[in-house]
């Protein structure tokens, strides 16, 4: 695994000069090791909402180059209106029952310019639990950690999911999630969630909407 990531540090470099973000309205999401298989396409559609802001939509198209490295992008609007694009590469490999990996992102957003990160991703899953942590480096200084626990009841799963932003604007949110597990290629996940610290009493409402082809 170590070997497969070696090419990608120039990269990772080369982000550190670019801009941080706060908070990310268009994908709010914990990467939970999940992969396209060889060849194979996918699409999430990512739909959030502040209860009193903008709605934001973002299409997310994938594709497996290997089975262990996958290739995105990011189409992002807000109220109809164009927000930017994204293009990332993640590489995830299995270890003795956990699955760790790492997402590189290169963005380009109007009126921030240039942007990037890099996702470390972790997590455990068995036929009861999901466990996933995602502590995220946006350059030239940010640190935003995510993480998320869900307990599987038959074909759906339940939990939470935790989302903070730590440098200035420093927000953090909780989110109560339901996710669908039972249906063969097809990813559900719908969370409300409130903000606390600098982000005190702001609802935020989100769903993911995925199918590999």
């Amino acid at each position: 695994m170590i070997a497969r990531l070696r090419w990608l540090m120039p990269v990772a470099i080369a982000l550190a000069a670019w801009p941080a973000t706060a908070f990310d309205p268009f994908e709010i999401q914990i990467y939970d090791g999940g992969i396209d298989a060889r060849h194979q396409a996918g699409l999430e559609v990512h739909v959030n909402r502040p209860r009193d802001g903008p709605l934001h939509l973002t299409l997310e198209p994938s594709f497996g180059l290997t089975d262990w490295w996958e290739v995105g992008g990011y189409f992002q609007t807000a109220d109809g209106r164009y927000q930017g694009v994204k293009l990332r590469t993640k590489l995830v490999a299995a270890l003795a029952g956990f699955r760790a990996g790492v997402n590189f992102e290169l963005s380009r957003i109007p009126d921030e310019g240039w942007g990037g990160e890099i996702r470390p991703i972790l997590a455990f899953e068995n036929e009861r639990f999901l466990f996933a942590a995602n502590p995220i480096v946006s350059f030239p200084a940010s640190f935003e950690p995510g993480a998320m626990g869900k307990v599987k009841l038959g074909p759906i799963g339940v939990g939470l999911e935790y989302y903070a932003t730590l440098s200035r604007p420093r927000e953090q949110y909780l989110f109560e999630a339901v996710d669908l597990f039972g249906v063969k290629d097809v990813e559900v996940n719908a969370a409300v969630g409130q903000g606390f610290g600098a982000a005190g009493g702001q609802l935020v409402f989100k769903t993911i909407l995925g199918y590999a082809f």
